[in-house]
């Protein structure tokens, strides 16, 4: 910023945290802008699940806001819950939490998203895994059975019963679900999860925006092709084919939302590529031969505790460096 109240112009440098976005839109803008891009999200889990889905977003969001505030103003700072981050953390909580969930279990954690996901290191720029992501896995330790209880979507022949997503009914039933069902998103899931259509719409409209690297969801798209691909050519029977793996579960919303992450993803573009493929690597471990039949949540943590390390070596070579 440049004063020329004298003749020598003064030069201001303002220091900030990441994320340092290269782009037209300022951080408050491109957090509102991911806000927007899930509203097809949260259109799809209200038409499949009901409009109880959105009394779980807004106790997400309010808890996830008002635990950011409560932080801020504890350690004497300012409070930032206009920028859009605690609402972003909020409402990705809560479209990864299975239909008609426990208000009070939403609240929890929104709260641990915030305080032990994003402020207990600092606050936005700070955090080293994914906020939303971290609420998530503290309830599925905290309370696995309503955390893997799901709810039938409304447009199916029997309703208000549980039912198994594509991802259990394949691993535990051998049963597979058409893909045109799941593009759709009439079947059983987390609230923002099922309808591959809304997620692409949101996630596509970030990518063209500039608001996300493309590069880290077309490297889990290629990682999830090659590795699922590779058991699919082995055993189609025993193994479902990459199509499924990049239709069902959290893929599509975990690669375009949750990975591309500012913060918490790799700022060489070359790190994206290692990134995106490392989750899907261990997304296909765990899918295939772990216990549970998802295994998207914690592929994403898991590489971004390698983050840091990426980073630091796929660091572009200064020119004239000597090593």
């Amino acid at each position: 910023m440049t004063t020329t109240t004298t003749d020598n112009p003064v030069y201001k440098l303002e220091l900030a945290s990441s994320p340092h976005l290269h782009s037209r839109w300022n951080t408050k803008q491109a957090m509102w802008l991911v806000v927007l891009a899930l509203l097809p999200a949260v259109i799809s889990a209200v038409i499949f699940f009901g409009f109880y889905q959105l009394l779980i977003i807004a106790v997400a969001i309010g808890f996830a806001v008002g635990t950011e505030a409560v932080i801020k103003k504890i350690r004497n700072q300012k409070v930032t819950i206009t920028d859009g981050s605690g609402i972003i953390t909020g409402l990705l909580l809560a479209l990864i939490l299975p239909p008609n969930f426990n208000l009070a279990f939403t609240a929890i954690g929104s709260v641990v998203a915030i305080g032990l996901g994003k402020e207990i290191f600092g606050g936005l720029g700070y955090n080293i895994f994914n906020p939303a992501l971290v609420g998530r896995a503290f309830l599925q330790a905290a309370f696995p059975v309503p955390m893997t209880t799901w709810t039938k979507p409304n447009f199916t022949e029997v309703d208000s019963i549980t039912t198994a997503t594509p991802l259990s009914a394949f691993k535990f039933d051998s049963v597979a679900t058409e893909l045109s069902t799941m593009f759709i998103g009439n079947i059983g899931g987390s609230i923002g999860e099922t309808s591959a259509i809304a997620i692409l719409i949101g996630g596509l409209f970030l990518i063209f925006a500039g608001v996300v690297n493309y590069r880290v969801p077309a490297a889990m798209v290629i990682g999830a092709v090659i590795f699922g691909g590779i058991f699919w050519l082995i055993d189609p029977i025993a193994y479902p084919n990459p199509l499924f793996h990049l239709s069902a579960g959290g893929f599509l919303f975990g690669a375009l939302f949750m990975a591309t992450d500012w913060v918490t993803s790799p700022m060489t573009l070359k790190g994206m590529w290692i990134f995106g493929l490392g989750i899907s690597l261990v997304l296909i471990i765990i899918r295939l031969f772990g216990g549970l039949p998802e295994g998207v949540m914690y592929a994403i943590l898991f590489m971004n505790a390698f983050v840091p390390l990426i980073n630091r070596y796929t660091r572009p070579r200064v020119f004239g460096e000597v090593k």
